[in-house]
Parts: structure tokens; C-alpha cells; sequence
């Protein structure tokens, strides 16, 4: 039986050995095989990436460079200055470097307006994150720490931003503003503070809107370095897209302001730091402002610290002119205004504890209950500048944790499950992202070859002579006066100045 075991288990084992065989076939030509018909699949477009699939991978909707063969040098981490916090894991890679030029025919093309004194801190994340979003141009009105050579400097490298300085030539060509010999900002005039910075921002704004048209501009927003567009409800989250859906015949939207809810008191840089909104009436049922008002208030004197009547977009065209910081309005009609349903402008207002200190800085007025009504024009503004100006640090820091600091988890959570309080958190997200990615280090070396006499030309040869003929520089009083005389059915009032949100007062409803 032994021999016949033997020769019996050598056709066995043979079979074994040629099963085995022939699943280690199976093993290794099955991923080559699978690998072989994904690149095929590929190669013939049924896979492609659609970042790589664009023109320019470089490209964000809305955006584009001057010319269609060039793209930004990518440079490593390495070769960035790290001075507005780099990190070495960048969540946005195709930023790298990028000079966001704007040679576009993609219509229609927007424009921002800002007076500012504020550093590169504050205006480069402002700028490139409007930039993301589909604004093209920016004219920046530049003093204090913004007009200082090694900010300027920076402003003036970076495409699509006009750099405007406050020079005696600007300033004479604004005192002959036709604005003077109208009514509708007239009680503004010769007023200090924050009047004369409201007269300021107006005047900059007439200038702006001529610039604007020669630049074949078709909005024009009026917006300061603390605020930041949110467009919610537009696809891609593009304020160019938003614009663009609208009906023809609007001329001015208006985009209700969202306010910052600051949870800490040691915040350093708001945009990426600051997430909590509280929402403006206009995008809440009535029910829902009046009934949670006095919690929301917390024993301000407003439902806002600061304003609630928004900022607006406007339609460049002829006649156009300023109605104050918040509006626009036209010299020969009644412009036809919407307010947005869901976008929103996201105000950062005493978001660090230094606003106080800076804010009183900026006003020389005494800080008496007197006083500070002739200097600011909204409560909350009067009683911080008092405190900044009478009181110790560690009382000020006290105050601020109160007013301003929500430090009461629990409210809070009640406020954004009533919809009172909302958490935002796209601006936070592509500014931290263009910061990883060295887009403010870029922009801050590539700001370094801009050689001197280029940047002092830029300073001095400022040309305002179409500006002039058009703000009517060269009308005599008396022209100016004939055009408001008849033009007056159209004049809008008095220039819409900040305004804090509804009171309960405000509202006469009847028990039935």
C-alpha cells in the first residue's frame, strides 16, 4: 500500500503547485490591468481634473492675468517672507505667488473705494480676499500709517490698486467740490471727528466715481478696511456673479451689515480670528429682533455697537454721485435700490482692545457727555471714547470685557439657535488660506523691487485733471447752484449717515 500511497501524491502535489501558479498570474496582471484602462479612460477625457482643465489652473472664477501664455513663477516656502504668518502646509497651493492681475473682459468689473489709515496687517488680507471674490480695482484713499513709505510702497505694487495720498494739490481740488454749494451733506460741514472723516470719505467718493468710469468700471462699492463682502447667496461665492444676476435696471444694491461678536479679549487678527456675527434686522423676522432685543443688546445702547444701515453698491453711470459713506444717488433721477435678502457686508468693529486707544487717538475732542455729541454720531461711539480717555488700562480692559467681549457661553448659544447670532466662516478660511500659501509674503518681496523713483513718480504724479472737470472744479458757484436748483426734485435729502439698527419704539404694532 506504501508504493501505491507514493505514486498516487505526485499528481496531486504538480496540480497544487500549477493552482498556485496561476493565482499569482491572476494577482499581478489584475492591478496592471486595472491601472492600464484608468489611464485609458483618462487619456481620453473621461477623468480629467478640472483645476487642470482651465485655461489657467491658476484661474478663480471671475479672475484672470493680462496675458494668456504667462503665469505666475511659483516659488517654494522657502523663498517667502515670512512676516504675515506663513505656514509650511499650505491649504491653497495654486495662490503661491499669484499677482491676481486683472486684464479681464469677464464682465461686469467692480471696484471698491476705501479711505484708510490703517498697516499692511489690516489691508493686505482686505484686499486679496476681495480680490478672491471677483473685485477687480481698488482706489484706496491713503493717510497716516497708509500713506508711510514702506506701507505705500507695498500698496503701490500690487496690481489693480490705485494709491491715492492726501496732498494739498487733492485737498484744494476738493474744496472746490460742487458738493459745497449743494444741501444735501451741509450739516456735516465744519464739524469735527467723525463729521469731518464722514465729509472726507463723501468727497472721496465723488472722486472715485470719475476715476472709476475712465477705468471702464461697472459697480463701485464704498467700503471700509474693517468690513468684508459676504456674498452668501451667489454661486461660487463670487460678489461678481452676484452683480451680474441682477436685473438691468437696478442701480444701487444695498447689503445689510453683519456685526462682529468678539469671544475673547486678546484677538490680534480679527478676519481669521473672529467668527460670531450678529445678524442685521433686515434678515430677521420681526418677531424674532423684538423678542430677543434686550438679551441681544446685553446693556449696550444699541442692538449694534456701531451702525446698522449697511453699505451699497452702485451702478457706475452718468449723474452719479455720493448720498454720504452708506449710499448712492443720482444727480438727474431717483436711483432704483434692492437690499439683498442674504448677502451681507461682515462689519469687524471693536474687535481688538487697542480700537479703543486708536479710535480716541484719532479725535481731539473733550470727554464730556457734551462734547462727544458734537464729535460722534452714534452712542456707542461717544461712551467708548469717554472711557478710552478717562479711565486706567485696567478699568478700560474691564469696560471692553463687558461691552464688547461675549463671554456668556450660554447666551450665546441661545442667540444663534434663535438665528440672532450667526458663525461665518468662509472669510476666515481663504484668508487663512492665502496667508499658508505665501500670497502676503510675495507680495511684500515683490513690493521690494519697486525702485525708488518709481514710487516716488507715483506719489507726485498724480494727474486729476479729468477729476477736476468732472467734480466741477472749474464750474463757478453760481453754475453749481443753477444744477442743484434744477435738479432738486432728485436730490435724495440729506446724505444717509450711520444709522443704528430699530429700536422696539420704533415699531407701533396694535394688540388686536
Amino acid at each position: 500500500m506504501a508504493p501505491l500511497s507514493y505514486s498516487s501524491s505526485k499528481p496531486i502535489s504538480s496540480s497544487y503547485q500549477a493552482l498556485n501558479y496561476r493565482l499569482l498570474l491572476l494577482l499581478t496582471l489584475l492591478p496592471l490591468t486595472v491601472a492600464f484602462f484608468a489611464f485609458i479612460l483618462q487619456w481620453q477625457g473621461g477623468l480629467i481634473d478640472p483645476l487642470l482643465s482651465s485655461p489657467d489652473p491658476f484661474q478663480f472664477p471671475g479672475m484672470d492675468y493680462p496675458g494668456s501664455n504667462s503665469r505666475p513663477h511659483r516659488r517654494s516656502v522657502s523663498d517667502c517672507v515670512d512676516v504675515l504668518g506663513q505656514s509650511r502646509s499650505p491649504a491653497f497651493p495654486y495662490f503661491k505667488d499669484w499677482n491676481f492681475e486683472f486684464g479681464s473682459n469677464l464682465r461686469p468689473k467692480i471696484c471698491i473705494v476705501s479711505s484708510t489709515a490703517a498697516g499692511l496687517e489690516q489691508i493686505l488680507p482686505w484686499i486679496f480676499f476681495h480680490k478672491v471674490i471677483g473685485v477687480s480695482t481698488f482706489f484706496l484713499f491713503v493717510e497716516g500709517k497708509a500713506a508711510s513709505p514702506v506701507v505705500s510702497r507695498v500698496l503701490e505694487s500690487i496690481p489693480g490698486v490705485e494709491v491715492i495720498y492726501r496732498t494739498k494739490e487733492l485737498e484744494e481740488q476738493q474744496a472746490k467740490s460742487r458738493i459745497w454749494n449743494e444741501t444735501w451733506l451741509a450739516k456735516f460741514f465744519y464739524k469735527p471727528c467723525n463729521h469731518e472723516l464722514f465729509v472726507k470719505q463723501t468727497l472721496n467718493m465723488e472722486m472715485a466715481i470719475v476715476i472709476s468710469r475712465d477705468a471702464g468700471m461697472d459697480w463701485i462699492i464704498h467700503l471700509d478696511t474693517d468690513e468684508l463682502i459676504h456674498p452668501s447667496s451667489a454661486r461660487e461665492y463670487s460678489v461678481r456673479q452676484l452683480l451680474a444676476d441682477l436685473p438691468e435696471d437696478v442701480d444701487m444694491v444695498v447689503f445689510p451689515n453683519y456685526e462682529s461678536c468678539v469671544e475673547r479679549d486678546d484677538i490680534i487678527e480679527p478676519f481669521t480670528e473672529v467668527s460670531m456675527f450678529k445678524k442685521n434686522f433686515d434678515h430677521l423676522p420681526i418677531e424674532a429682533y423684538l423678542g430677543n432685543y434686550r438679551r441681544a443688546i446685553r446693556g449696550n445702547p444699541n442692538y449694534f455697537l456701531t451702525y446698522g444701515n449697511g453699505k451699497a453698491a452702485a451702478r457706475v453711470q452718468d449723474h452719479l454721485r455720493p448720498h454720504g459713506a452708506h449710499r448712492w444717488h443720482n444727480y438727474m433721477k431717483a436711483p432704483k435700490e434692492i437690499k439683498l435678502d442674504e448677502a451681507a457686508v461682515l462689519h469687524y468693529t471693536y474687535t481688538k482692545f487697542s480700537d479703543l486707544t486708536s479710535r480716541r487717538d484719532r479725535c481731539g475732542c473733550k470727554p464730556t457727555k457734551e462734547n462727544v455729541k458734537k464729535c460722534f454720531m452714534l452712542e456707542f461711539d461717544r461712551a467708548a471714547f469717554i472711557i478710552a480717555s478717562t479711565a486706567t488700562e485696567e478699568e478700560m480692559l474691564r469696560w471692553y470685557r463687558h461691552h464688547v467681549v461675549w463671554t456668556n457661553k450660554a447666551l450665546s448659544l441661545k442667540l444663534l439657535k434663535r438665528g440672532i447670532l450667526t458663525r461665518i466662516y468662509t472669510p476666515m478660511a481663504i484668508i487663512q488660506g492665502l496667508r499658508e500659501s505665501g500670497v502676503f509674503g510675495s507680495v511684500l518681496q515683490s513690493a521690494q523691487t519697486l525702485s525708488k523713483d518709481k514710487f516716488l513718480s507715483s506719489v507726485e504724479s498724480s494727474n486729476f485733471s479729468s477729476v477736476d472737470k468732472q467734480i466741477g472744479v472749474k464750474e463757478s458757484q453760481a453754475t453749481a447752484r443753477r444744477i442743484l436748483d434744477i435738479n432738486d426734485n432728485f436730490s435724495g435729502g440729506s446724505a444717509i449717515p450711520p444709522l443704528s439698527p430699530p429700536v422696539p419704539d420704533d415699531f407701533h404694532i396694535g394688540i388686536s
